[in-house]
Parts: C-alpha cells; structure tokens; sequence
C-alpha cells in the first residue's frame, strides 16, 4: 500500500507572522508536513509590533527557545504592563500590569474589598497591591524565585524586541527545522477549476510554488484571502475611528522602563517602547481631525531622545475580513485583519491563528466544519479583544472633540453589558476562551474612572480592623520584595545584554 504524500503548507509572506507561523509548524508537524514559505525582498513589512503580551512565553516554551538567547538576538526588554497617560482625565495616569491584583477571598474577587475599604477611607490606589505594577514603576526587574509574592506567584512578564530581528530569529529557527524558503514576488494565484481551492502562487520567474493549505501572510494585501478569493471586510472604524500611524526609533532614554506607555493626544495616542538599543515610538490618530504634518509634529516633540530615522507613515482601516479561512487559505496577521496595537496583541492574534489553525488541521481535504468551528473561535477572539481596544476610547474625560464622540458613541453590545454589569455591582464576567482576564478588564475601568455604585456582600465579612491590618500586609510584602530586586537595567546587563 503506497504511503500518503507529505501535506503541503505553503506560507505567503515572511515578516513576523510569515516567520512565526513557519516555526510553530515546522515545530509541531514539520515531521509529517512540507512547509515552504514565499517571500519577495522586494516588499517591505510594517515592522512595528514591538511590544507583546506574556502569552509569547507560551509560544516560546513549545518552540524550546531559550529566553536570554531571544533577548540578545532581538535586542529586547522586559515588560510588565502598558502605562495610560491622558486617557482618563488629560492629566490622568494608570497602569495596565499584568498578573494578578491582591488576592480572592473564597469566591469574593479582591476589589470588592478594595472598593469597600475605599468608601471608608482608604486612600491608597488599587495598583498599590499589585506586584507587577509596583515592581514596573520601581524599574526593577527579576525572575524566578526572586519573583515570587507569597501565596500569588511570580512576575507576569512580556517583552519589547526589534520586529525586524525578531522575524530573523525565528526565520533561523524555521529553516533549520527544514521549512523551504523561495524567493520571489508572486504574482497570481492559481485555483483549482472545479472546487475553487487555490492550488499554487505563481512567481514572476514563472515557477509555481504548489500546496494544500495555504497560509496568507502577505500584510495589508491579502494576497490570497483579500484579492484571490475576494473575502469581504468588515469596517470597524465606527468604533475606532484612527486610520493611520507614524512611527519612528529614538535614541534612548537614560532609564530602561520595563513597561510600554500609551500617551492620548487631540486626536490618539502615542506608543513608547524601550529596546536595549533604541526606543520605538508611534502615533495612532485619526486623519480626518488632524493633518499628517500635525501628527509628525505631536510625535517628534514627544521622544526621548534624537529621531534616528525621519517618521515612516502607515495607512489602515480597523477591522477584519469577514471569515479567516475560506476555501484551503488561512489568513494571519495583516492580512485577516487590523486592530491598533493600544494592548500589544497583534503578535498574539498570530500565534493564537496558528494555534488553533494546528487543532484544526486537516486531514486529507479541508472540511467545512472544521472550517466553520476555526473561523467562529476566531471571529469572536477579534471582536472580544476589539471591544477591550474600544472601552479605552469609549471611558474617557477628555474635552477635544475627538474624544467626545468616542465618549458618546455607541459601542457593540457585549461591551455594554459588561460596562451595566460593573457600574451597577462592580462584577466583571469573562465568558469562553476571551484573551483578556477580570483582572484587565478591571485596571482599565478604574483607570479611566469607573466606579461601582456596590460591592459584593460577602466583602463584609471581614472586621474593619482586620481588613485594613490585612491590605497593609499586602502592601507591605510587595514593597519588601520589589526592594530586594536588582534594576530593570541591570538584570537584562547579567543575563542578556545584545553584543
């Protein structure tokens, strides 16, 4: 009896995605799958998802990479949480830290507490029993058991990186692991005459690079999904009304922050993410308030240090196409949607496409549920985490224009009941596999000023003395353990400083 062909997963498009759904496939199947990518130098790639969320680490551990090694190769920093400056008040200033805040007492959340210790006086923030974002605005860093809080584990932790070396990095990972790179500028695709499936990309050399699942890469053109087979898009930007980005490296500051800011202006906001070797920053706004020229302005006059490169201009529309799989193309990255990266999740939505596309791989010929079941997880892990980027805009204070009408618009209804739930009893449910936990949900609505009008009755338990001596414990552990820490500069200078 012959044996089955290898199956053919072809890749359209290098870059992070391109390189990253290469090196989980050549991980994970590699040994019972052909996987070729095709990449032209010719086109340039985005480049600037530079901050990531912990769930890398994931990715990270299955792929086997050593974590220092990482850091050195693509010039990276930790990262503990995002900073909002402006975003509730022009003055305001919070922090989105991850791991957890406090700790749940039986089956009672600890803001409850917080909230009720809050009507009676108390004073100190709720960021204030968190270790992550006590340990980020000290500027240390650490891992291990030197990061561990007793009875809440250790530091959540993310990174900054060069997207540029990060996507050669793990290119070296996939080729050795047997990936086929070819090089060429596509320029049509081929569709099988019957059921429509594409069959194989066309290079301008003539070659025809073949496969049986195709996995579009190709950025903002769709190459595949958008252009060959014409899958529509759904328009966001009623909701998320910026439509384009500048982004240019400065020099460093003279502190090596472990955390991204976020900064609002008039019309969006401001990325800053430190690397070892540079800062990467970005303004996101939106066109139809503010001129290019103004937005360059805003940016330049808001760096650390000198501009290294004169700012590079980015067009986008805020959305997704409407089914990220159709036919045997899967799409990934730029190329299945947009959304602006205010929470660092764009790498993410990549490796949770490749993820799930894995579980759902086919066997033989594509299958419409299988199809289906992929394209409706996807679906709604994009619209949960659009709703996230949304009540950011919507949960503002802000006088200029622009941020009154993302203050009055209305917004998609899972993210109204979920604003009802929490005004009313101060709950915040998470339903499903949504990427971002209570705890997210909970810094931002109390960041931009959202409070309950109750807590929950189980809080009141506690004797007033004995919850006021036990918030101070916590906070007393935190400051004693973020003490003994070395500096976020320091700790990358012994471990993984790049050459």
């Amino acid at each position: 009896m012959s044996q089955r062909p290898p199956y053919r997963i072809t890749i359209i498009g290098g870059g992070t995605a391109g390189w990253m759904a290469a090196a989980i496939c050549a991980r994970v199947c590699g040994a019972h799958c052909q996987i070729s990518l095709v990449e032209s130098d010719e086109i340039g790639t985005v480049g600037v998802g530079e901050a990531t969320i912990p769930q890398l680490q994931l990715l990270h551990n299955v792929l086997g990479i050593d974590e220092d090694a990482f850091m050195r190769a693509t010039q990276a920093s930790f990262k503990l949480g995002i900073e909002f400056v402006g975003w509730g008040t022009a003055n305001s200033r919070y922090i989105h830290a991850f791991g957890p805040i406090g700790q749940q007492v039986g089956l009672v959340p600890f803001h409850h507490y917080w909230l009720r210790a809050q009507a009676a006086g108390e004073t100190h923030s709720l960021w204030d029993y968190s270790f992550n974002a006590a340990t980020a605005y000290a500027g240390k860093m650490a891992r291990g058991q030197a990061a561990m809080l007793h009875n809440v584990g250790g530091l959540g932790h993310a990174f900054h990186f060069d997207a540029g070396l990060y996507a050669r990095f793990l290119r070296a990972y996939a080729e050795g692991r047997g990936v086929i790179r070819h090089e060429g500028r596509i320029t049509h695709a081929e569709r099988h005459g019957e059921n429509g499936d594409v069959t194989a990309v066309r290079l301008a050399s003539g070659a025809a690079i073949r496969g049986d699942l195709f996995l579009d890469c190709s950025g903002f053109a769709a190459l595949l999904l958008g252009q060959t087979l014409a899958v529509p898009f759904d328009d966001w930007s009623r909701w998320l009304p910026c439509d384009r980005a500048l982004a240019v490296p400065c020099a460093s500051s003279a502190t090596l922050t472990p955390f991204t800011r976020s900064t609002a202006h008039t019309a969006g906001w401001q990325w800053r993410i430190p690397l070892q070797h540079r800062t990467g920053n970005g303004h996101v706004y939106c066109s139809a308030v503010i001129s290019d020229e103004a937005a360059a302005a805003t940016l330049l006059s808001h760096l650390d240090g000198a501009a290294l490169a004169e700012p590079r201009l980015i067009r986008f529309t805020t959305g997704r196409r409407r089914v990220a799989w159709a036919h045997n193309v899967v799409a990934l990255g730029l190329a299945a949607g947009f959304l602006e990266p205010l929470e660092s999740t764009s790498i993410h939505l990549v490796q949770a496409g490749v993820e799930r596309l894995l579980k759902f791989l086919p066997n033989g010929p594509v299958q419409a549920a299988d199809r289906d079941g992929f394209n409706a997880q996807t679906a709604f892990e994009w619209e949960r985490v659009r709703d996230f980027i949304i009540l950011h805009y919507h949960l503002n204070q802000r006088e200029e224009p622009f941020w009154r009408q993302c203050a009055s618009m209305a917004v998609p209804t899972a993210l109204s009941e979920k604003l009802t739930l929490f005004r009313a009893s101060g709950r915040i449910t998470r339903f499903n596999e949504e990427l971002f936990a209570e705890v997210g949900w909970l810094q931002v609505m109390v960041g931009q000023g959202l409070r309950p009008a109750i807590w929950h009755p189980l809080a009141d338990a506690m004797g007033e003395a004995q919850l006021a001596q036990w918030l101070a414990q916590w906070r007393g552990r935190i400051a004693d353990r973020v003490a003994a820490m070395p500096t976020h500069a320091d700790f990358i200078a012994q471990h993984c400083r790049a050459g």
